[in-house]
């Protein structure tokens, strides 16, 4: 048995204890130094560029390494916003020319329970601006019957708008207001509507339901639809689309991807009254020759055949033992007229057409046109829709029908006006 000394013992116990404080020192660093490894390593590094530092900047990487790594990750996470090539279109389009379409909003007279006439709220369409004067492009129908009209500017601002002419044909109006001397309005241009292709994207721009400066796309569907209108006139040319129009986007700009106005919404094919993918635009180049005349002289110069003609039906067909029931009868030439000059006849026999009260007198025996420059003319609709973009002196080739044979007859067109 070996016996220990006072002394012995306690240098045994301070050396148990430095050694065991020791091995805590030692287990911390080295628990300290795995736990420190991912971040140093998740510090994105380069190339080995990045490891020829200088020592200040090794350092003050280790010392912030976690810094670091929370700031890259910052970076990752909000990237840059981009838009592909398409939406940058719209985008431009929308940006340059939203401000140049107005809101269209009428008030019509109306009657109350004293039968006095008050004012009443009346439609609302869209409108471009197409002259910095305050000049603006719309559709007929959006002020038909209107006692007054106002027009709606993007800024909020209202101005009241006077009709400087319409044409119900082409169903196309242009109004006027006057804009503060230092306001500076922004307008569209008319586009080439003659070169459009079927697959073309086009950009509309409107009101609907009273949502200002709507955009909505589509393309081209069909071009050259012959459409009648809510007046039963025939507007040939029509653009097709299918991009979204309802109501309230009647009058506003149809464009292209440059901006420019190829047609001018007018009309949607709908059995309740809302977008089904079938919209119908006025070509620009009927709406620029319109426009045109109207600023010049107030009104459309059509070319006409000097006549007065009836629309053929079965009764005048029986009644007349005629062996066609379509097409417009030449009731009388004008003496000396276009019509007369082309060898064209009016009838020879009067005959009282309708009920007592709204009975028309006119001739029978006459020629029937039947055709205008080789489209058949079967109703007063197609006749004026074939003179339609016609001008005073254009010729055109009317093929009339007589004792059973057609013919064809060569006529220039006169003034509207002197037509009989």
């Amino acid at each position: 048995m070996k016996l220990y000394t006072r002394r012995h013992m306690l240098f045994s116990t301070i050396t148990t204890v430095m050694i065991t404080i020791a091995a805590v020192l030692g287990a911390q660093k080295i628990f300290l130094s795995e736990s420190r490894t991912p971040l140093k390593e998740a510090v994105p590094q380069d190339s080995d560029a990045a490891s020829s530092n200088n020592g200040a900047q090794n350092s003050q990487s280790a010392q912030g390494g976690g810094s670091q790594f929370l700031q890259s990750q910052t970076l990752v996470a909000t990237p840059a916003v981009t838009y592909t090539a398409d939406e940058q279109q719209n985008i431009s389009v929308y940006q340059q020319y939203n401000e140049a379409v107005v809101n269209i909003t009428t008030q019509v007279m109306g009657m109350n329970w004293f039968f006095e006439p008050i004012a009443e709220d009346g439609g609302s369409g869209s409108g471009s601006i197409i002259d910095s004067r305050g000049y603006v492009i719309t559709n007929v129908h959006v002020i038909e019957k209107a006692a007054k009209i106002y027009i709606s500017l993007y800024d909020g601002s209202q101005y009241e708008g006077k009709v400087v002419g319409s044409d119900i044909e082409s169903d196309i109006a242009v109004l006027k207001f006057d804009p503060p001397k230092d306001l500076v309005l922004k307008t569209i241009q008319f586009g080439d509507s003659e070169k459009l292709k079927v697959g073309q994207k086009v950009i509309a721009i409107g009101n609907p339901f009273g949502f200002e400066r709507t955009l909505t796309t589509g393309i081209v569907s069909a071009l050259g639809r012959p459409i009648k209108n809510s007046n039963n006139i025939i507007i040939r040319g029509m653009i097709q689309t299918d991009a979204s129009i309802n109501p309230g986007n009647s009058g506003g700009p149809l464009l292209d991807t440059a901006g420019n106005m190829i047609g001018i919404n007018t009309m949607i094919y709908s059995s309740s009254g809302s977008n089904a993918g079938i919209g119908f635009a006025v070509p620009a180049s009927t709406a620029r020759r319109v426009v045109s005349d109207l600023l010049q002289y107030g009104k459309v110069r059509r070319g006409a055949i000097q006549a007065s003609l009836v629309q053929m039906s079965r009764a005048i067909a029986d009644y007349a033992r005629l062996d066609i029931s379509y097409g417009i009868l030449v009731s009388e030439t004008t003496r000396g007229g276009n019509a007369e000059k082309a060898g064209i006849k009016g009838g020879n026999q009067a005959v009282r057409y309708g009920n007592s009260r709204n009975a028309r007198a006119f001739y029978i025996g006459g020629d029937i046109i039947v055709g205008i420059d080789g489209v058949q003319v079967s109703t007063y609709s197609d006749y004026y829709s074939m003179l339609e973009n016609k001008r005073p002196g254009d010729m055109v080739v009317v093929t009339i029908h007589r004792n059973k044979k057609n013919y064809d007859c060569k006529l220039v067109l006169a003034e509207e006006n002197s037509a009989e």
